[in-house]
C-alpha cells in the first residue's frame, strides 16, 4: 500500500457508498475505524442536495476489538432498519477494517433474521480494487440481487414497452457532471422518440430494478460505472447496450447511429441522419466554431489530456479530430482500463501515459510545457504552479465541478460547453499582451523547487529577485530551463550569474 496526499480514485468503500447513497431509500453501514468515515462529510460538502447522506459508520474501536464486532454491526443494522425503514441496507468494510478478517457475511445473515429490509454485504475485494471498480461491482451486485429475486417470485417485468425505451446506467452521486449529463441524455432520447425506462442508480428505487428488462436497450455512457451491469443484463436477459460516450460532435453522431442500428435490428425502422445533420449545423455551435477564425488560432497549439478513461479519451479525440489541437500526450489513472484507453487515443496523440502517480503526471506536464492542460483538479493545481491554464474535464471532483448552471458534457449542448471550455483554457491574443504588461497572473515570489519534491536545487535571493522580473506567462519556463542548466553542470544554488548564463546558453 502506498501513502499519498493525493489520490485520483479513492478506496473501494467510497465506490460502494456512492452506489448505496445514490439509490432512494437505501442505507449504507460502513464498518470502519475513525478516520475512514469521511464519506458523509465529503458528499454533504460537494453534492448540492438537501437530504442527509444515508450512511452510518459502525465504528471499530478498542472496545469492539476486545469483544468482537458482530454485536455492534448487527445492532447498527437492526437499529437503522427500525429508524429509517429502508428497502435495502448495504454493509461495507474498509481497507483498514478488512485487516480483522471478520465473517461479515455471517453478520449480515444474522441481522437479516430480525429486519424488514433486505441486507447485503458488498462483495468487493478492498485490497485489489479502487473506488471506480468497487462502484461498478456494487451496482452489478444490487441489480443481480433484485432481478434474481424477481425471477424467483415471478415478478420480473421482461415484456418490452410498447414504445422504444432505454435504461440509462451509471449515473451516481459525486459523479462528474452526472446530473447535467443525465438531463441532456433524456432530452436527446426524447428528440428520438425514445422513452427512458429507468435511470440507475441515482434517484432510483431498488424495487424498480425488476423493470430493467422491459427496456429495449441499455445506455452506459461512462466506462467507470455500469459496464458490469449492462454486461450482466445482456448475458441473462438478452438486452443490447451502447457504450459509446456521446461527447463531441463526432461521437454524439456515432452514439445516435448506434441507437438507430439497435432499433432497426428489433424491427423498428428509423433514420436519424436528418436529426444528426440539423443538430450538428444549428444546435451544436461546436461544428461552426471549429471553422471560425477563433478556433483556427488554436490549430497546432500543444495540449495534454489526463483524467478517467471515459473523459480523457473523449477529450483527446475532440481536441485532435474536431479542433486541430496538437495533443502531446493523453493519460489516464484508470490503470485497469489501459488496453482500451491505448486503443482509443493512440492515433490522436504523440504519447499515451498510464499512471496514477500525481507527481509523475506533474513532472510530465512540466517537461512538455503545453499551452493548456485538460485534466482533473490535481492538474489544475499543477497548472497554477506552472502558470499553465487548465480546463477540468474529469473527476476527482471539487465544489466547482457541481455548477448551479446547466453544464452537461454529453450530447449536443455538451459540445457547446466543451467548445467554450477549450477556447477559454488557452491564453490567447490580447491576453498575452496584457500579461506581459502587468506581469502575469501571479506576481507572488517563486519559491518552489519544482513539481516533484525530489529537486536538490535552491535559489539565492538575487537570483529569485531577477527571476520575478520576468513576465509571468514565461517565468515558469525560464525557471525550469535554468534549473536544467544548473543541474546539468552540478550547480547547487542558482544566483543571478547562473540565471544569465542559462539565458545565454539557450540563446534567449
Amino acid at each position: 500500500m502506498k501513502l499519498a496526499y493525493w489520490m485520483y480514485s479513492g478506496p473501494a468503500h467510497i465506490g460502494t457508498l456512492r452506489i448505496a447513497s445514490s439509490f432512494k431509500n437505501v442505507h449504507g453501514i460502513m464498518h470502519a475505524p475513525l478516520g475512514d468515515d469521511y464519506f458523509n462529510v465529503m458528499r454533504s460538502m460537494l453534492e448540492r442536495e438537501r437530504d442527509f447522506t444515508p450512511v452510518t459508520a459502525s465504528i471499530v474501536d478498542r472496545h469492539v476489538l476486545a469483544r468482537g464486532s458482530q454485536e455492534k454491526v448487527v445492532d447498527n443494522i437492526t437499529r437503522k432498519d427500525a429508524e429509517e425503514h429502508p428497502d435495502l441496507i448495504v454493509l461495507t468494510p474498509t481497507c483498514t477494517s478488512s485487516i480483522l478478517q471478520e465473517d461479515l457475511q455471517n453478520f449480515v445473515e444474522r441481522a437479516s433474521l430480525s429486519t424488514q429490509s433486505d441486507v447485503l454485504l458488498a462483495d468487493v475485494n478492498h485490497y485489489r480494487v479502487n473506488e471506480l471498480q468497487a462502484a461498478d461491482r456494487t451496482l452489478e451486485q444490487i441489480v443481480q440481487f433484485y432481478l434474481q429475486k424477481a425471477v424467483q417470485t415471478g415478478t420480473v417485468a421482461d415484456q418490452k414497452t410498447s414504445k422504444p425505451s432505454a435504461n440509462i446506467i451509471g449515473m451516481t452521486t459525486l459523479g462528474f457532471h452526472n446530473h447535467h449529463d443525465c438531463t441532456e441524455l433524456r432530452r436527446l432520447l426524447a428528440d428520438l422518440d425514445i422513452e427512458v425506462n429507468e435511470v440507475i442508480p441515482e434517484g432510483a428505487s431498488v424495487q424498480n430494478l425488476r423493470k430493467l428488462p422491459q427496456a429495449w436497450f441499455n445506455l452506459c455512457p461512462y466506462r467507470e460505472v455500469g459496464q458490469r451491469t449492462v454486461q450482466y443484463l445482456q448475458e441473462h436477459f438478452g438486452m443490447p447496450w451502447i457504450d459509446i460516450t456521446p461527447m463531441g460532435v463526432v461521437e454524439t453522431a456515432r452514439f445516435i447511429r448506434g441507437i438507430q442500428g439497435i432499433l432497426n435490428q428489433q424491427g423498428v425502422q428509423v433514420d436519424y441522419e436528418r436529426y444528426i445533420e440539423t443538430q450538428t449545423l444549428y444546435v451544436s455551435q461546436a461544428a461552426w466554431f471549429s471553422r471560425s477564425i477563433d478556433c483556427q488560432n488554436l490549430t497546432g497549439k500543444k495540449a495534454v489530456v489526463y483524467g478517467d478513461s471515459t473523459h480523457a479519451a473523449a477529450m483527446t479525440k475532440i481536441l485532435s479530430r474536431e479542433m486541430g489541437i496538437h495533443v502531446a500526450w493523453a493519460g489516464t489513472y484508470c490503470k485497469h482500463d489501459a488496453d482500451w484507453f491505448n486503443a482509443q487515443v493512440s492515433e490522436y496523440c504523440d504519447q499515451v501515459l498510464i499512471s496514477d502517480n500525481h507527481a509523475e503526471i506533474g513532472d510530465a506536464i512540466a517537461r512538455t510545457e503545453p499551452a493548456a492542460i485538460f485534466g482533473t483538479q490535481m492538474e489544475r493545481h499543477v497548472g497554477k504552479r506552472l502558470q499553465i491554464p487548465c480546463g477540468v474535464i474529469s473527476s476527482p471532483v471539487h465544489i466547482q465541478d457541481f455548477p448551479v448552471g446547466y453544464k452537461p458534457f454529453l450530447g449536443y449542448e455538451g459540445t457547446n460547453q466543451i467548445a467554450d471550455l477549450v477556447y477559454n483554457s488557452f491564453t490567447l491574443g490580447m491576453e498575452d499582451h496584457l500579461l506581459e504588461i502587468f506581469g502575469g497572473h501571479d506576481t507572488k515570489e517563486v519559491i518552489t523547487k519544482g513539481i516533484s519534491a525530489n529537486s536538490d536545487l535552491s535559489w539565492s535571493s538575487d537570483g529569485l529577485a531577477e527571476l520575478n522580473k520576468i513576465p509571468g506567462f514565461v517565468r515558469g519556463k525560464v525557471k525550469r530551463n535554468t534549473e536544467k542548466f544548473a543541474r546539468d553542470r552540478g550547480i547547487q544554488e542558482i544566483n543571478i550569474e547562473v540565471l544569465y548564463a542559462a539565458k545565454e546558453a539557450v540563446g534567449a
